[in-house]
């Protein structure tokens, strides 16, 4: 399957390209849950926007590289890495979610047992507000974090498949 994008951009551009509106769109889909719908993100969910940001920046490289196909590769696949560890960020989360696994202390953790009331305070009062092991939003049974693995896994290997098969199709 061939990627119906621009003829004018070589392939590499190309899978930048996807890439960088892939991670684009769900970067616009969390800012919307943030700002719009009221959702504050967790510590996990800002770990998975980095790579976002650099898929979307690498893409975009791998567009202005368009006349060097070696270096649109390399801005390209870093983009498509980019997809695969937001996609690894996610799982991660959704199993935090899920109670799979435990998180990270500092916003999935549990008040520790044995603390003086006045550590006790200090805890309280030092803890984060929005916790990474609670779902706040899921569409058929799927949490956010979920979604932005499954979206990003796909695509992701999508590209990676592209990139495998224009390999053997042209050594």
């Amino acid at each position: 399957m061939r990627l119906a994008l621009p003829k004018s951009l070589p392939l590499p551009s190309q899978i930048g390209l996807v890439a960088a509106l892939t991670s684009g769109a769900l970067m616009a889909g969390a800012l919307y849950f943030q700002y719009v719908v009221g959702l504050p993100p967790c510590d996990l969910c800002h770990w998975q926007r980095y790579p976002h940001i650099a898929s979307i920046a690498l893409g975009v490289a791998a567009i202005a590289s368009r006349t060097s196909s070696r270096l649109a590769y390399v801005f390209a696949l870093a983009a498509v890495a980019a997809l695969f560890i937001t996609a690894f960020i996610g799982l991660y989360h959704a199993g935090v979610e899920n109670q799979w696994w435990a998180g990270p202390q500092a916003c999935s953790g549990r008040i520790p047992s044995g603390l003086s009331p006045a550590e006790l305070k200090k805890f309280l009062f030092s803890a984060k507000m929005v916790r990474c092991d609670q779902v706040a939003w899921s569409m058929w049974g799927i949490s956010m974090a979920g979604w932005n693995a499954i979206l990003s896994a796909g695509v992701a290997l999508l590209l990676s498949a592209t990139v495998i098969r224009n390999v053997k199709e042209h050594p």
